[in-house]
């Protein structure tokens, strides 16, 4: 698949690159693919996904991979960097007919080394949840079609559940479902639980438990990712729409939105600490938003299309001791209120713990460098620093952060907003928090509500809260990509679309807090930016040993880490098993 690296030509497919921390190496024997190994007809299919649990196997080999590959889904034992990968013995293998795997998740509460359980969404709306351990088929929800017919986009388990999962559907609706539940034999009725500007809750009407217990309603489009905070209490989703935004999931109360620079936005991530969300899409751009104060900090341009993924990288976000920002305010309270992690998790590391211990009057504060990736179809891998020049553009640069390269639209280095129209620009001394806001008590919370499947008159009494006001950009086109910023960036708006009113909604949000200009926020460059694949790239994961990258031709990618290729050179022969017809 891949090229040796280390040539000179642009379109060279690189198997090693270099940050601060070394050297990362392509391990071509850890690749997973389809046991035949013939890269995959990508024409017209979904996305290849990755999804890993770990079952805690007393013999080392406790992780575990499920892909998917057209009409086909695998379910190996991932050897990772320790050994060579064998697809001749898939764990279990299933082939569908009529409909194809499009997202999966597994639940890590519940995983053991008899018995997983995997959640797999699929292109014609259904969501089963299969044991491919046990070879089993547990339930099938959704199977007539009658909540949603449309392609499933993401499928989540709720964070500190066993039995509650989220999905969502490319007609822009999110459902949340309890594995213990029927779905029922007639299309659902639904009563408002809630509503704010462009988004509704509903409950399920119903005189017995059925699924599903609640449906979201979001923007307009479809919705293409959602991802849980760190901590399980908020929600942020990535709408066709161009608009991110911030639910208290219990609650379903609107904490912020964000605007992309143009078209949709295709992926979200959080932050390990939960602090700061990263969207990409269809403006090429990955964007870094403030939870706290509800605004794009900085902009990362690098990729020359879509950006399909992005991750944060919990095990190189850096912790030292440096110079303390000195009008950094919030108790020590706040701080281990924001980051505390639900149980069940096990996203802690070395530089979680001492972001955990941190305190803002300690004479020894710690600096904090966030890293985090990105790939898209431009078929390239870039990396991202988000250092203290950026999160604290009012302060005295830090000596120590010397790793993010910052550029200005207008070629003036900048770390704040541009100082033009008052209107227009971010004032110079924002309110910084450093503690999340609670967004319900749990008397309050609406999925302890939909539980009570007989109460539905109860909601009446609830009161219909109004959010912050969004506006959105309609109509926009899906293939229009920006290839290069430059100052005059803030102007392309206008060649966005055809339709007057399109331009008219873009105008209203352009230059506000909820899409800034180009020139109003810092603009970052990429650590690294390589081309890795000859298809575009649909999978970035970090692990603790490694990073792991897919491509649509159905090839699963191991990266060791500095000083983590342990792999013997021996590969093993792959052939083609026997699957399960499904």
């Amino acid at each position: 698949m891949a090229a040796e690296g280390g040539g000179k030509e642009m379109n060279e497919i690189k198997t090693q690159f270099t940050t601060r921390e070394g050297v990362y190496k392509l391990l071509t024997h850890s690749e997973y693919s389809r046991p035949n190994r013939v890269p995959f007809n990508s024409q017209g299919s979904n996305p290849v996904k990755v999804s890993f649990v770990n079952v805690n196997d007393q013999s080392g080999n406790g992780d575990r991979i499920c892909f998917n590959v057209g009409r086909e889904l695998y379910f190996y034992i991932y050897k990772g960097v320790r050994k060579a990968a064998d697809l001749s013995k898939p764990i279990d293998k299933r082939i569908y007919k009529g409909t194809q795997p499009t997202c999966h998740d597994f639940n890590p509460l519940t995983a053991t080394a008899e018995s997983v359980s995997l959640l797999v969404g699929f292109s014609a709306g259904q969501v089963q949840l299969i044991d491919p351990i046990k070879k089993e088929t547990s339930k099938l929800f959704n199977e007539e079609r009658l909540i949603d017919k449309s392609r499933v986009t993401c499928v989540r388990w709720v964070p500190g559940s066993e039995s509650l999962f989220l999905v969502a559907h490319s007609s822009g609706s999110m459902y949340l479902y309890n594995v213990e539940n029927t779905c029922g034999t007639t299309a659902p009725h639904y009563q408002l639980l809630k509503q704010g500007e462009n988004y509704a809750v509903h409950t399920c009407k119903s005189k017995s438990a059925r699924n599903p217990l609640l449906r979201w309603t979001v923007g307009e489009g479809s919705l293409n990712e959602f991802a849980f905070s760190p901590d399980g209490k908020f929600l942020a989703c990535a709408s066709q729409d161009g608009f991110l935004r911030v639910f208290g999931f219990d609650a379903a109360e609107l904490h912020g939105t964000m605007k992309s620079y143009f078209g949709g936005l295709l992926c979200v991530c959080w932050s390990p600490d939960g602090r700061y969300i990263v969207a990409g899409g269809e403006d090429d751009l990955v964007t870094v938003w403030s939870f706290s104060d509800c605004r794009v900090i900085a902009r990362g341009h690098g990729h020359k299309s879509w950006v399909s993924v992005v991750a944060f990288d919990h095990c190189t976000t850096s912790v030292e001791d440096g110079d303390p920002p000195a009008e950094f305010s919030g108790s020590d309270e706040d701080f281990h209120e924001q980051i505390h992690f639900g149980a069940g998790r096990e996203r802690a590391n070395s530089a979680h713990s001492r972001l955990s211990k941190r305190n803002s009057t300690d004479s020894r504060p710690v600096s904090v460098t966030y890293r985090f990736g990105s790939v898209g179809q431009d078929t390239q891998l870039c990396l991202w620093d988000l250092t203290e020049d950026i999160l604290f553009p009012h302060l005295p640069l830090s000596r120590t952060r010397t790793h993010t390269n910052v550029m200005s639209a207008t070629n003036n280095v900048s770390n704040s907003s541009s100082s033009g129209n008052p209107t227009n620009s971010l004032p110079s001394t924002l309110p910084r928090s450093n503690s999340l806001p609670h967004s319900s008590n749990p008397g309050n919370s609406i999925i302890d509500s939909a539980f009570i499947a007989t109460g539905v008159s109860k909601f009446a009494t609830l009161s219909l809260h109004d959010s912050r006001k969004e506006r959105h950009e309609k109509d926009h086109k899906r293939n229009h990509s920006m290839g290069h910023i430059s100052s005059k960036s803030s102007d392309k708006l206008n060649q966005l679309s055809s339709s007057r009113t399109a331009k008219a909604d873009a105008a209203k949000t352009l230059g506000t807090t909820l899409c800034p200009r180009m020139d109003e926020v810092p603009l970052l460059e990429p650590l690294v930016c390589k081309k890795i694949a000859h298809e575009r790239l649909t999978v970035l994961i970090f692990l603790e040993d490694c990073l792991v990258t897919a491509c649509q031709e159905g090839f699963v990618c191991t990266w060791a880490r500095p000083g983590k290729g342990l792999l013997s050179s021996q590969n093993n022969p792959a052939n083609s098993p026997s699957g399960t017809v499904v």
